[in-house]
């Protein structure tokens, strides 16, 4: 299974990103889709996931600012970033939850992305 991110760059504060993934690869299922950010001396952490049930989790710090959404047919998540800090600055990593094929059998595993960075100007 292969994430391909997409998106993120540079904004000034006040602006708008989309970031977009797609899970590819011999996939069974989908379990929960978000995304991750770290900050330069900073530990990674959860802005947004989304499940199979559409149910969104979000961290604080972005609620009312960040959506997170997915395309089932397209086994895609996307993270649209509206009113951006410059606290939000940080490399932006999908994750998914999948159940793949692996040869005669079905295995469940974490799978990540590579990092987007994005960057937010004051």
């Amino acid at each position: 299974v292969q994430l391909q991110a997409s998106g993120g760059g540079l904004v000034q504060a006040g602006g708008s990103l989309k970031l977009s993934c797609a899970a590819s690869g011999r996939i069974f299922s989908i379990d929960r889709m978000g995304w991750y950010r770290q900050a330069p001396g900073k530990e990674r952490e959860l802005v947004a996931d989304i499940s199979s049930g559409s149910i969104r989790n979000y961290v604080q710090s972005v609620k009312g600012r960040f959506t997170i959404s997915r395309d089932y047919a397209k086994n895609m998540v996307i993270l649209q970033m509206t009113s951006l800090k410059p606290e939000d600055t940080a490399v932006y990593y999908c994750n998914a939850v999948v159940t793949d094929y692996q040869i005669t059998r079905l295995v469940t595993d974490q799978y990540w992305g590579h990092g987007t960075q994005v960057t937010v100007s004051s």
